[in-house]
């Protein structure tokens, strides 16, 4: 998780929209690749790929996001309670 820390949060937000939105002015691949999961129809490896790829970027903001109020949440309960 601290490599997760360590991303700098810009960065994983202009990937994330980046390769969430690809390719402009088209339907997005990554909307495009969790319909064809839910339909059951994702069974090409390279459709697979493209999945993770898109993916990738968004899953690890929402964890960092997460992290981050996470742990935020904890550290204001700790100097409240006099434990930090």
């Amino acid at each position: 998780m601290k490599l997760i820390d360590q991303i700098p949060l810009w960065i994983l937000l202009v990937l994330a929209l980046g390769l969430g939105i690809a390719p402009p002015g088209s339907h997005p691949h990554l909307l495009e690749k969790l319909s064809m999961l839910g339909n059951g129809t994702l069974v090409r490896p390279i459709d697979m790929f493209d999945l993770l790829l898109h993916g990738i970027f968004p899953v690890l903001l929402v964890v960092k996001l997460a992290r981050m109020l996470c742990l935020n949440v904890t550290t204001k309960t700790r100097s409240k309670n006099g434990d930090f």
